[in-house]
């Protein structure tokens, strides 16, 4: 990977705020902003709803691990990821290599109720279609595991959107600064 990184990664399922907490943060430490789920519209010139249906899961999976593994090298913003980016083995490696090489990925970890009050019934979302709640559920139960494997660090995503903000803030402030003396620090 280049020396030009992302800022942070966030990461989660639907409803964790990944575009909101992402545009806060980007605001306050007055960076870009660039989701990838954005970047596969722009690419496929529709709508990711369009994609699922039209091209089919496995072409808009192909089109996210291209935008991934593209925005990582040459974003150095934050970046929010789509909630099912983590599901392709070669992104979560090449996530361990961001992280390895000192970058941040955030796991916004947001419950079921207010991930689903968040999302609602919105008919974008087509992994969501029928019982949003249930496959909501589902969903997040079978990614959890990967987005703690790829996460350096996990912040709850419950709160208000400025409050989640505040603590990945908090969280890549604690990083920068790291260990100061003692051992850690190679002292």
């Amino acid at each position: 990977m280049s020396g030009v990184r992302p800022r942070v990664v966030l990461v989660g399922p639907p409803g964790a705020g990944k575009s909101t907490v992402g545009r806060l943060v980007a605001e306050r430490l007055a960076l870009p902003l660039r989701d990838t789920d954005a970047d596969v519209e722009a690419t496929a010139g529709k709508p990711i709803s369009e994609i699922f249906v039209d091209d089919g899961e496995a072409a808009f999976r192909a089109l996210e691990r291209a935008a991934v593994a593209t925005a990582l090298t040459t974003h150095d913003g934050v970046l929010a990821l789509g909630g099912g980016a983590i599901l392709a083995e070669d992104t979560r490696a090449r996530l361990g290599e961001y992280a390895d090489a000192g970058g941040a990925v955030v796991f916004l970890d947001v419950g079921l109720a207010s991930a689903t009050r968040r999302v609602g019934f919105n008919r974008d979302r087509p992994l969501l279609l029928g019982n949003p709640r249930a496959q909501l559920m589902q969903l997040m139960d079978a990614r959890r595991s990967f987005y703690l494997e790829v996460a350096t660090v996990t912040v709850p995503a419950d709160g208000a959107a400025d409050d989640v903000a505040d603590a990945v803030l908090a969280e890549l402030t604690a990083r920068q600064s790291g260990p100061t003396s003692g051992p850690e620090a190679g002292a």
